[in-house]
């Protein structure tokens, strides 16, 4: 008896699982963060922390209008580094990388990231934007059981997501850059007026080239947004 129980649960869980659909998952993750309705009359956010890169630390700023812009500045050993994204394209400043005057970001950059400027990210509505959702299995991040999301956008961009089925938080993203994977994993989740938002973040960037440790200090809902920020520098 005990073992047909066994075999019961067994059998059972495999059915719920197979039930389960990419949109349930999503669903669910959305409703954990805070729900669709509660993001929808999220107009902008900013989050500061700081971030350390092989060593070096730096102080991070991002400010994103909902629907409009997000943009990313990053004060490295006393040298800005600016990423801006919009719903009409991209710019970045990097000292490090020769580029002390704004750079037009490169269309496979631009259409990997654009979706950033949602808050909840390409999870919103992403029917409705035409991405694809399928549900990928499951994978084991950390001590984590998680159920796997891929999602494909319109431009083809491939990515694949981690949710942890008893919270429903996104606990791990990877998507190809130019140079390899990019594995971002998400933890210190904490709800800022209704809002969930991860407060600490590791990203193995390059197929684990450069290892990047974001803390989270600070997050504001809803500050007044200049929209010119997201301007191109003349």
């Amino acid at each position: 008896m005990k073992k047909l129980t066994l075999l019961g649960i067994l059998v059972l869980a495999g059915a719920v699982l197979s039930a389960q659909s990419a949109d349930d998952v999503i669903s669910k993750y959305l409703d954990a963060i805070g729900g669709k309705k509660k993001i929808g009359k999220i107009k902008s956010m900013v989050v500061e922390g700081t971030m350390e890169i092989e060593g070096m630390e730096g102080v991070t700023k991002t400010t994103t209008l909902n629907g409009k812009g997000v943009l990313v500045e990053l004060d490295m050993m006393g040298s800005m580094i600016v990423n801006s994204i919009t719903d009409k394209g991209g710019w970045s400043i990097n000292p490090f990388m020769g580029s002390s005057s704004p750079q037009d970001m490169p269309e496979a950059q631009y259409n990997s990231a654009k979706y950033q400027i949602d808050i909840g990210g390409p999870f919103i509505n992403y029917a409705e934007k035409g991405f694809k959702a399928e549900l990928a299995g499951e994978a084991t991040v950390g001590d984590t059981k998680t159920v796997k999301v891929k999602l494909t956008s319109p431009e083809d961009v491939v990515s694949e997501h981690f949710f942890d089925p008893g919270t429903g938080y996104l606990i791990r993203s990877i998507e190809d850059g130019d140079m390899g994977e990019n594995i971002s994993t998400f933890s210190d989740f904490r709800d800022i007026e209704g809002y969930v938002t991860p407060h600490s973040m590791e990203i193995s960037a390059a197929g684990g080239q450069a290892y990047i440790y974001i803390t989270v200090e600070k997050v504001e809902l809803n500050t007044p947004v200049d929209e010119s920020i997201f301007n191109k520098p003349e």
